[in-house]
């Protein structure tokens, strides 16, 4: 298991990014509740964020793309608004543990490369 922060690392309606074995992933905290995500659009495979950790829109409501500002749910990753409305982020499982939250190597080898 690779831990990647403690749930009070993330404030409330932000993000941040990590690198993990060469992949891009985000951790997004909304209600309290915490959700990693691949950090790849599925319009065009790009990055979401063109700053370091800025992955939300100014109100801090959704996940957005800073290439073309399709807008995605926080709790699920569909896209409402944008170029690829009704595709999705690549979610990835995770485990609490102590506050921490830890993610599989596996599941971070299944995914592409950016």
């Amino acid at each position: 298991m690779i831990t990647l922060c403690h749930h009070s690392d993330i404030e409330e309606g932000r993000a941040k990014g990590f690198d993990v074995n060469g992949k891009q992933l985000f951790v997004v905290k909304k209600d309290d509740q915490l959700h990693l995500y691949y950090n790849y659009c599925p319009h065009l495979g790009t990055p979401l964020e063109w700053l370091e950790d800025q992955f939300m829109d100014p109100d801090g409501v959704f996940i957005q793309c800073a290439t073309h500002g399709a807008l995605f749910v926080v709790e699920d990753g569909l896209c409402i608004q944008g170029p690829c409305k009704g595709k999705s982020l690549k979610a990835i499982p995770f485990e609490m543990g102590n506050g921490f939250m830890m993610v599989e190597e596996a599941h971070i080898a299944t995914l592409g490369r950016i």
